[in-house]
């Protein structure tokens, strides 16, 4: 069977946040585009925990300016499924879900073909404006594929009466702590570095640390998983090996953007191990001409510089590039 060809001025990879504040934007243009997405609508936030506040205001998250009413401070994950969900459908955003980009082909001079597990898509301009949720930062321990151990964390419940470990301090990290702990779970901290981390939530981060200190919650600092058994993990700490009965071990080391996918399109990465990926900071424009980023993808293995409150601005910058 031949696989279809369609045609526009801009193919946006990816239906987050920052992609749809980017096909807003081409609609003011008159710029014809599809966004491409491989799951559902705001996929990466759709699979963060039940539970998960937002660091930023409900403001800070807004696009092209339509107002974000919460009813919170801080806005919650069913709020901002509502929000993006409620643009997309009253803008009538072209944009093709469950639809995985594979491949991006540039031809000098012919613009490029973007090739999916269900069509094929000829454009002069591409933005990528993937996440960095679906690739996890693995250990590479003994037993880190066993079936207790997970790279991500959604509802307490799950791990109520369990002795659960949780390896990591960021948010993520931390929340699932606190969550669990609040459900009756049994929960042990594995952190790497002698403190949570500084860039926890502010109003979470002294809830964190009482309960460490009370003792509700346990934690060893300054270690390491060195094997996941069934029914134990072994830990390393400066007195030595530590061997914690063990349920279930959520590993949430954080995540990274899919780097392969961005060096087989031909962009280039930094070679100082932060694999920054190369492009102008004023058109957002790639060492491939017509080929852009716009969203977290930009910082590369420093997945806390770009998010929604700061590179909304991606979408503007691009735009006026292309309009050019």
């Amino acid at each position: 069977m031949q696989t279809p060809k369609e045609n526009y001025e801009l193919v946006i990879i990816g239906g987050g946040p920052i992609g749809i504040a980017c096909a807003l934007e081409a609609e003011k243009k008159g710029i014809s585009y599809v966004i491409l997405e491989k799951g559902c609508l705001v996929n990466s936030l759709y699979h963060y925990p039940t539970n998960m506040t937002f660091f930023s205001t409900s403001e800070k998250l807004e696009l092209d300016n339509i107002p974000f009413i919460s009813n919170n401070p801080k806005p919650g994950k069913r709020e901002a499924l509502e929000y993006y969900r409620r643009i997309t459908v009253a803008n009538k955003i072209n944009i093709h879900l469950f639809e995985e980009v594979t491949a991006v082909e540039s031809t000098e001079g012919s613009g490029h073909v973007v090739k999916t597990t269900k069509s094929e898509y000829h454009t002069s301009k591409v933005i990528i404006a993937t996440g960095f949720y679906d690739i996890p930062n693995y250990l590479g321990v003994p037993g880190e594929d066993l079936p207790k151990v997970s790279h991500y964390y959604n509802d307490p419940h799950y791990y109520a009466t369990q002795k659960t470990i949780v390896v990591g301090a960021s948010n993520s990290a931390v929340d699932a702590a606190l969550e669990i702990y609040r459900k009756g779970g049994d929960v042990t901290m594995i952190v790497r570095k002698p403190e949570i981390g500084e860039r926890v939530k502010y109003w979470v981060r002294p809830d964190i640390v009482n309960r460490i200190e009370e003792g509700s919650i346990k934690a060893y600092f300054n270690a390491g998983i060195k094997e996941i058994r069934t029914k134990e993990v072994i830990i390393d700490t400066d007195e030595g090996e530590v061997s914690i009965p063990n349920d279930f071990v959520l590993l949430l080391t954080g995540y990274r953007p899919n780097f392969g996918f961005l060096q087989n399109i031909g962009i280039n990465l930094s070679e100082d191990g932060r694999k920054i990926p190369e492009y102008d900071p004023e058109t957002m424009e790639t060492n491939i001409s017509g080929i852009y980023l716009a969203g977290v993808i930009c910082g590369g293995t420093e997945t806390h510089k770009w998010f929604i409150e700061n590179s909304r601005v991606h979408a503007k910058m691009i735009m006026n590039d292309i309009g050019k």
